[in-house]
């Protein structure tokens, strides 16, 4: 709490800082907008193999945003956000369980121009080409599956500058996060900082980025000693997409620990995907890829290998109606996973009917902490209110 109350602190000094610069250099007043908006949302659940497979839950996530335009050409804002949420597990009220909580949910400022921002404090970061097998999800926890992205931010500073031709350069420098991320092995040294960056540069028909990102790991957890607390780590990806007659991407991640953990010391994922929109009715749209991923203690060994497809079809049955279905399959553990997604648009309120069924091995398949979908049989229902 007392982190986030001096990051709070530090974000309105900056706002409070910058204000006052460009209120003194520009005589032009210029207008200020503050906006508070919020999402409510309501779910209930049914697990059939779970030992409490009834749950009911509920999740509120306030917003309050300020902008202040402090010139023609420049702007500074922030955005502050809480994820308050609940949760009531029972088995047909013999045992039941509760759970809920209170977090900071965005907490930033951001300078920015038409052509460049620094934003500073908890954010989300997200970058790549992939949709449902993401090697490159870094620095967030968003399900596929979750018709509402939730995802924890991370603390830091990031700076991007856009080119006049479409490239753009990104830098971060990262502290006070440890939980892992994506298809991290093990967590993030939080006392220790993190910093990288990234290169997008536009090609024919598409664009192509490398990115890198170095941070200490914390595999004390896993080994039970002490000094596998702190293993520095780097991190190399590889990213492009390309609109042709179907649309094409690659994302690809190299992962070196610097220190001997067995197996963990080196990751590979590589992710080749594809989208098309076949003009059947108002548009039926099908996503599919294929990630490689390899541990290895040596790199590039690839000694232990698994391979994991996923597809993604979607249909718009009208205005207000959608139905997608989303499917992985492991190929080493020969298991597949089912999700299917029929949402309608009401006057103010979206409602979801969730489907889904998972093995009892779920490796590798990203799970936010508020879809947390348990292994077996189940389904969803959710109504979400935006105002």
């Amino acid at each position: 709490m007392k982190k986030h109350l001096l990051l709070l602190l530090s974000v309105l000094a900056t706002i409070f800082s910058c204000y006052s610069l460009y209120s003194q250099d520009t005589v032009k007043t210029f207008s200020d907008s503050l906006i508070f908006r919020g999402q409510v949302s309501a779910w209930s659940n049914y697990y059939f193999d779970s030992p409490l497979p009834f749950q009911i839950g509920g999740r509120y996530i306030p917003t309050l945003e300020y902008d202040i335009q402090a010139s023609e050409k420049s702007l500074i804002d922030f955005e502050i956000a809480a994820n308050i949420y609940g949760t009531f597990n029972s088995s047909l009220f013999d045992s039941t369980q509760l759970d809920g909580n209170i977090n900071p949910y965005r907490l930033w400022t951001r300078f920015s121009t038409n052509q460049f921002e620094l934003r500073l404090g908890l954010q989300k970061i997200d970058f790549g080409s992939a949709t449902l097998l993401r090697p490159l999800q870094w620095f967030n926890a968003i399900d596929p599956r979750d018709p509402l992205k939730i995802t924890n931010g991370v603390y830091g500073v990031l700076s991007r500058y856009y080119f006049l031709n479409n490239a753009n350069i990104w830098a971060w420098f990262l502290y006070g996060n440890e939980k892992t991320r994506g298809f991290d092995a093990i967590e993030t040294y939080s006392k220790h900082p993190e910093f990288g960056g990234r290169i997008q540069y536009p090609t024919l028909r598409g664009e192509i980025a490398i990115s890198y990102n170095h941070r200490t790991a914390n595999a004390q957890n896993l080994f039970a000693q002490p000094e596998f607390a702190q293993i520095p780590e780097d991190r190399i990806g590889l990213d492009g997409k390309w609109d042709l007659i179907i649309g094409l991407w690659l994302e690809a991640t190299h992962i070196i620990k610097h220190r001997d953990i067995g197996i963990l010391t080196n990751q590979s994922l590589f992710n080749l995907g594809a989208d098309y929109t076949f003009g059947i009715g108002n548009g039926l749209n099908i996503i599919v890829e294929h990630l490689f991923m390899s541990y290895s203690q040596k790199s590039f060994d690839f000694n232990q290998n698994a391979n994991f497809s996923a597809c993604n079809i979607s249909y718009p049955l009208g205005f207000f109606d959608n139905v997608s279905t989303m499917a992985y399959y492991n190929w080493k553990e020969n298991a597949m996973s089912f999700f299917l997604n029929y949402s309608h648009q009401f006057n103010k309120i979206a409602g979801y009917i969730m489907v889904y069924y998972n093995p009892k091995t779920q490796q590798m398949i990203q799970q936010n902490e508020l879809l947390n979908i348990s292994s077996g049989p189940g389904v969803q229902i959710m109504l979400v209110y935006n105002h």
